[in-house]
């Protein structure tokens, strides 16, 4: 009997089926390996946002000036602000905790994830804090100097697709190059030298 014994054990341990199986336990669940994404030098140090990734930035920034401008004006029954309140909240969204985003890998293209920005996969790493926050907030800053604060509320008030317009798209835009990340034309390269 023995060796009856020792020969099914070992070809249950070849075919990988263990004895907990057999004894009626059900199989084991399939796991799954999802890594971090790998950062570059300049991704993991760098004060600045990657190139790559600002697009994405300006979406999670029109988002946020968004979300704060529209609190506002509910707090005042959806009244329109006046200059020196929507002046306060733009200063407030850009310094806010951006704590919520991060960076995530998919299919070999990292992109920022968070609030106000597509989900692209329900399973993925996001590197978060960090860099991350101090970025976000340093754009935003310099997109709210860059532009008139009525500007920005102007677009607010036309609908969150007007702000993400006048901040991220159009000629100068970080998503005006179609698709996010990618490169500009030696043209439009040379054009900014």
């Amino acid at each position: 009997m023995r060796p009856a014994l020792a020969a099914w054990l070992a070809l249950s341990l070849l075919l990988g089926t263990g004895a907990e199986e057999s004894c009626g336990d059900p199989p084991a669940a399939r796991s799954h390996s999802i890594s971090a994404p790998q950062l570059s030098p300049e991704e993991q140090l760098s004060p600045h946002m990657p190139e790559s990734l600002h697009c994405d930035a300006c979406q999670a920034i029109a988002f946020q000036i968004e979300e704060e401008l529209s609190r506002a004006e509910l707090k005042l029954g959806r009244k329109e602000l006046k200059e020196s309140d929507y002046m306060e909240v733009l200063e407030r969204s850009c310094s806010q905790g951006w704590e919520s985003y991060g960076v995530h890998e998919l299919d070999g293209t990292k992109r920022l994830t968070g609030p106000g920005l597509p989900q692209q996969e329900p399973m993925t790493v996001m590197v978060s804090g960090g860099l991350w926050p101090s970025r976000l907030s340093k754009m935003c800053h310099g997109y709210v100097g860059e532009r008139e604060e009525a500007q920005l509320y102007e677009a607010h008030r036309r609908g969150p697709a007007a702000l993400r317009e006048l901040l991220c798209h159009g000629d100068k835009g970080p998503c005006a190059r179609g698709k996010a990340g990618a490169p500009a034309s030696p043209k439009a390269l040379q054009n900014e030298l």
